[in-house]
């Protein structure tokens, strides 16, 4: 029987393991590389509104551009005043109000659809061949000839992964909040939000993907699999919503008892997004998901149950996940 100090050294030597590997197959290089790019893409941003103003609590969130309706004044719509640039001038777009507004309208799409979607996806992608690798008869026997529990083989491996996408994500952040706020004045501390977003959502998944590592072994089906389980993910997500906040006619009491299930028992990205965006007090700067406010003002919509849901389900299927490297003979 293996004491816990040793289950205790067997999962740091795999955390420490996992981040010597990231670094030999140049993967942590990539992701630095990329987050150096987006912070000097972020220190490339300035803001010109005409004039510096704050914001009326009854003003319209709808603006227009200059002489494009000149009735938009007269009901209460802004006009664009300003402009906003990235990239060292690359990209600009008009501003309707003042500064903070600019920066966090950006801010919320770099966090909220770049690192929350796409980086979340890109890091499963990169990520996904470290544990079958791991499994691997010529590289795991070694190791299960020690005296070390099986279990925490496979948790150190899963934490460590885990814990190097959370350091990037803590670089990727702090470097692009720091560009934008030299190059802006404005030091938004609601955008480090996205930290735990983007942890939360990647461990959930990645659990999923060390399902798939240990029962097939194979780096094509851990990697399409969980990309594929993530869109059943997000559409059971929506599914629910639409059919709670829009009250389809015609659901039987099966059908709701099974979009209900689905719901609750699944990992719920679109939920993780718009708790994200309330955190950061979204309100007029991005379009809200139609579905997902509908359920908000009916009061269905229970954001620390969603995250603790999501987060159940990553430690079951973890759970299976042990269960199944356990009985396997190599």
């Amino acid at each position: 029987m293996n004491s816990l100090p040793t289950a205790i050294r067997t999962v740091r030597w795999m955390v420490r393991d996992t981040f010597r590997q990231s670094v030999a197959s140049k993967l942590f290089w990539v992701m630095l590389g990329i987050t150096a790019l987006c912070s000097v893409f972020c220190l490339g941003m300035t803001v010109e509104p005409i004039e510096e103003r704050p914001k009326h609590p009854w003003e319209l969130p709808l603006y227009t551009r200059p002489g494009m309706d000149p009735k938009a004044v007269d009901e209460g719509i802004q006009v664009a005043g300003g402009k906003m640039t990235i990239g060292f001038g690359l990209f600009e777009f008009e501003v309707p109000k003042n500064r903070a507004d600019a920066v966090k309208f950006f801010q919320l799409r770099l966090a909220g659809i770049l690192a929350d979607t796409a980086g979340v996806l890109l890091a499963l992608l990169w990520t996904g061949g470290f544990l079958p690798t791991f499994l691997e008869p010529q590289a795991v026997t070694v190791l299960l000839a020690k005296p070390a529990a099986r279990w925490s083989l496979l948790l150190g491996k899963y934490l460590g992964v885990v814990l190097f996408v959370t350091l990037n994500a803590i670089l990727f952040v702090a470097g692009t909040w720091a560009g934008i706020g030299i190059s802006t004045g404005v030091w938004d501390a609601t955008y480090w939000y996205a930290v735990p977003l983007l942890v939360i959502n990647f461990a959930v998944f990645y659990a999923f993907s060390a399902f798939l590592a240990v029962w097939t072994r194979s780096t094509v089906v851990a990697v399409f699999g969980t990309l594929l389980f993530w869109v059943v993910c997000w559409a059971m997500n929506f599914a629910h919503h639409y059919a709670v906040g829009l009250e389809l006619q015609g659901m039987t009491q099966t059908s709701s008892f099974l979009v209900d299930a689905g719901y609750w028992m699944l990992p719920k990205p679109l939920d993780m997004s718009g708790i994200f965006f309330d955190a950061m007090n979204a309100g007029t700067h991005t379009e809200p998901v139609r579905e997902l406010e509908l359920v908000k003002a009916k009061g269905k919509f229970y954001p620390e149950l969603a995250v603790l849901t999501s987060l159940m389900f990553a430690a079951g299927i973890l759970g299976i996940a042990v269960y199944e490297f356990r009985k396997t003979d190599y």
